[in-house]
């Protein structure tokens, strides 16, 4: 039986100083839940490219901004949930340092 309760992942996040020589990590020990949306804060000085597998660049989020990945709204077919798995590690970078975190968050709901 679904449950309608929403709950939240305790957030990530990552300093921008740390960036400019490849991906780093966001949620170094991964989604501890199957999240069906996230949201990317990014509460820097810099433009901040996302990343799913640490290896290909897939988002960007500009200077003090927030990206959301809602997958339930965008789920096939209706009455279906996607979800981002458990585990997933988001990664960021930025092609220098930069002033400020990239702030991952995430809900989840239990099955």
């Amino acid at each position: 039986m679904a449950k309608s309760f929403v709950n939240a992942i305790p957030f990530d996040s990552v300093n921008t100083n740390t960036f400019g020589a490849g991906f780093v990590p966001v949620n170094i020990n991964g989604l501890d839940q199957a999240c069906f949306l996230i949201r990317i804060v990014n509460a820097s000085n810099v433009i901040v490219t996302i990343s799913y597998d640490g290896v290909v660049a897939h988002d960007v989020v500009l200077p003090n901004e927030t990206i959301q990945l809602n997958l339930q709204a965008n789920s096939s077919p209706n009455g279906f949930i996607a979800y981002f798995k458990k585990g997933l590690v988001v990664y960021a970078d930025a092609s220098v340092a930069g002033v400020g975190d990239v702030v991952l968050v995430g809900y989840y709901q239990e099955i």
